[in-house]
């Protein structure tokens, strides 16, 4: 389970790191690098940069419950610090 919720983060940081490269701040970004014009012509740029801010927003909230959650399962399975070799005799003796 912690292997799937790993992927998921994984997965879910490449979106969000493609989905910010996209976003068209005040001085310009990198849509407009890959034909960014074109989209905002067709779709109108108010709606396009509401989706896009939207969907970056929902990408960061799930990323953080990802890791939220990856880290509490991986803290139930660790158990208290026991030695390694159990019967090791004191150090300086």
């Amino acid at each position: 389970m912690l292997t799937l919720v790993t992927i998921l983060i994984a997965i879910d940081c490449v979106l969000l790191i493609g989905v910010v490269l996209i976003q068209n701040p005040k001085g310009g970004g990198v849509d407009s690098t890959f034909g960014g014009q074109s989209a905002n012509q067709m779709f109108g740029a108010a709606r396009s940069a509401d989706f896009i801010e939207k969907l970056t927003w929902y990408l960061a909230a799930a990323l953080f419950i990802l890791c939220i959650f990856a880290a509490i399962m991986a803290g139930t399975g660790v158990e208290a610090a026991a030695p390694i070799i159990p019967d090791a005799p004191p150090p300086g003796q």
